[in-house]
């Protein structure tokens, strides 16, 4: 179809040399008629998305031909003849778009525009009402219902349901919205300039002014931001805001065209995925119960409250039925940054019965409670907690009990302050989840921690204290791995022989649980009995050890182990008579500082096929005054370095320590290991008598 140039165009071929252009980026569909005949001749980039590419330069009829509702260019012609605004609520339109035939409802506003040349034109700002008019269709039950939904969407799009603002190129509303004033019931005069922050939530309301105004000064070409809305029920809900700049041939800013959209239930949804997933990263790292309870207190807040504090139960939680409260001790606590500083005291807390929190622990569900910031009830929360809530200006709380496999496990109390709204269901129930998804996580991590503790008791027990064996010094250590859950199959023994020698033992079992644990006991009794049988060398008494467990146990973990006999020597002083099995060779250090490994009767680890033959035994003289150290792998080894390196840096230390009391030079070492290492630490040192002078 030919324009007024007599060559053909489409709306695809508007640009940037269009007088209109200036309505380019505006989020809503746009055209402009010239004439009385309502010659196209301009369209957006949205009403061609929308609509299709229709032709310029011809009547309105006819770039829309399959358009049923001809009646709507008769108010073109209205608006064009009278000069008056029209608009047309919630209209349908049934035209031909880039999908195919459609059919579509649109709010059309028409308002007379002046043109370049002097002439007058229309303009035509549609805005898609579809989705609401569906959902008010579908609510229609009965004819009576029907009325009443239509006469409802019909007010509401009167008013605009898609709230649509326009603001002047340095900021403050220009126009009235009725999309505004009917979501947050602000009247124009209310609306105009910067009064639409005062409907924003009082926290949002600086940082949107401080967004907004660096939009006004750096001019992006777009502004998008996500505040809380105050609603016309006084309710608050998350909108997305979304403006453009309007700007002249010139780039010139003119104005500011925007839209705000609900988007509650999404930011809702949006919430529960973090929060549930910050959790389980959280959790997937602890190992201990407190750690993993002080965790969830990190997720909590800010994202569903401004405080909370979590509460371990010390005693039996049927103490309730006397009357009598309940004692809790207060694990963590976290308030959110901005309020009163909060340093509650951690530890013991007695709960009087007939609190919030008893009752909580009584019907073991959450309790939900609303009050005046001015009037704290009594009984609300811990005696520890009611300065700061007064000061913080709480004014809800919610208790909720935590069950592990149906024990009453701990209690988390979580509260709203200030400016916050009140904690309701919708915070409630993502709490629920919360916990309930911490649920096996937290059974886990409490029942890892019970295995543990049993673990370490059996290895503690197992620890025996060195025997007095005349003017022999003995002295042994244990610190239990810091990255290994406390317990590993380290262990140590001494004990004295039926022929008066001292057995000094050292071993490690793999594994860092209740077995390793576990096997380590079978080791160290198996030892001392095969030892405490017959008096034969020491790498004897380890085949016979190797030969025993794997036949008992052919499964079994791998285990190192060191025996040294302690005896008197023809020359009449004393020696050692050893076998090392896999272990870290002992070392001996003389009183001037001087030091050798005892490496005369190394043999593979325990566990493997090996021949007898391997199972050697060796003597060490051992000097006056000397000192012989036998040690776990955890003394020496370091994640980033050879093991000659650890063992290197052991005798450095150790002959630095020569002259010490035989305490200082065992307490140094483990100090030492504990600085730098990841592993369980076991020693057992003797000390012979200085010479006689």
């Amino acid at each position: 179809m030919s324009g007024p140039e007599g060559e053909q165009r489409t709306a695809t071929g508007a640009g940037g040399g269009s007088p209109w252009s200036m309505f380019d980026p505006v989020p809503v569909p746009v055209a402009v008629t010239r004439g009385p005949q309502h010659e196209l001749v301009y369209t957006n980039h949205l009403h061609r998305q929308v609509f299709g590419p229709r032709p310029l330069g011809v009547p309105l009829a006819q770039a829309f031909p399959e358009q049923k509702q001809q009646s709507y260019f008769a108010l073109v012609d209205e608006v064009f003849r009278t000069g008056e605004p029209v608009r047309l609520a919630a209209a349908p339109s049934e035209y031909r778009s880039p999908h195919g035939f459609t059919k579509r409802y649109f709010t059309f506003s028409l308002s007379v525009l002046g043109m370049p040349d002097g002439g007058r034109g229309v303009l035509v700002v549609a805005v898609d009402v579809t989705e609401q008019v569906r959902s008010a269709e579908r609510d229609r039950s009965t004819t009576e219902e029907r009325l009443r939904a239509l006469r409802r969407f019909e007010n509401l799009v009167a008013t605009g349901t898609q709230i649509v603002w326009v603001a002047a190129a340095k900021g403050g509303t220009i126009e009235p919205s009725p999309g505004w004033e009917h979501v947050t019931g602000q009247t124009w005069e209310e609306f105009r300039g910067d009064g639409w922050l005062d409907v924003l939530h009082p926290q949002d309301r600086e940082p949107m002014r401080a967004a907004w105004q660096q939009a006004l000064d750096e001019v992006p070409d777009e502004f998008t931001y996500v505040y809380r809305l105050r609603t016309a029920d006084g309710t608050y809900r998350h909108f997305h805001v979304r403006a453009v700049p309007v700007r002249d041939d010139d780039g010139r800013v003119l104005e500011w065209v925007g839209t705000c959209t609900d988007i509650e239930r999404d930011w809702q949804e949006q919430r529960r995925k973090d929060v549930l997933a910050a959790a389980a990263a959280l959790l997937a790292e602890s190992t201990q119960p407190r750690t993993a309870f002080a965790a969830l207190g990190d997720v909590i807040v800010p994202a569903l409250a401004d405080k909370c504090g979590i509460y371990l139960f010390t005693d039996p939680v049927d103490q309730l039925a006397d009357g009598a409260g309940l004692t809790v001790e207060r694990i963590a606590a976290r308030t959110r940054e901005g309020l009163p500083a909060d340093p509650p005291r951690l530890g013991t807390e007695h709960i009087p019965d007939g609190s919030v929190f008893a009752r909580a622990v009584r019907e073991r569900r959450p309790v939900l409670t609303t009050f005046d910031p001015d009037t704290t009830p009594p009984g609300l929360v811990p005696p520890d907690t009611l300065p700061w809530l007064r000061s913080a200006r709480a004014h809800s709380v919610a208790v909720v009990p935590v069950l592990i496999d149906g024990t009453l496990a701990a209690i988390v109390d979580v509260f709203a302050c200030g400016d916050r709204d009140p904690i309701g269901a919708a915070d409630l129930a993502l709490l629920h989840e919360l916990l309930e998804q911490a649920h096996d996580p937290l059974r886990n991590i409490m029942e890892f921690q019970r295995t543990q503790r049993v673990a370490l008791a059996l290895q503690h027990s197992l620890l025996s204290r060195p025997p007095h064996y005349g003017d022999l010094h003995i002295v042994s250590r244990y610190l239990p791995s810091p990255a290994a859950a406390e317990v590993g199959g380290d262990w140590y023994d001494s004990f004295v022989l039926g022929d008066g020698a001292l057995a000094l033992v050292i071993g490690d079992v793999a594994g860092h649980d209740i077995a390793a644990a576990v096997n380590m006991s079978k080791m160290r009794n198996m030892l001392r009995s095969l030892a405490a049988d017959r008096e034969e060398p020491p790498g004897d008494i380890i085949r016979r050890l190797d030969r025993a467990a794997q036949l008992l146990e052919p499964d079994g973990s791998t285990a190192t182990c060191a025996l040294v006999r302690v005896e008197d020597a023809p020359d009449g002083g004393r020696q050692a008579y050893y076998s090392v099995a896999g272990h870290p060779p002992p070392l001996l250090v003389t009183p001037d500082g001087r030091t050798s490994f005892l490496t005369g009767a190394m043999s593979p680890l325990l566990g493997l096929p090996v021949p007898d033959d391997w199972r050697v035994s060796a003597v060490q003289p051992l000097p006056a005054g000397s000192t012989l150290l036998l040690y776990t792998d955890g003394l020496v080894e370091r994640p980033d370095e050879d093991i000659d390196d650890g063992l290197t840096r052991l005798a450095r230390t150790a002959a630095d320590l020569a002259g010490t009391p035989l305490e200082t030079f065992c307490d140094t070492l483990v100090s030492c290991a504990a600085a730098s290492g990841r592993d369980d630490v076991c020693l057992i040192a003797v000390r012979l008598p200085a010479p006689q002078h």
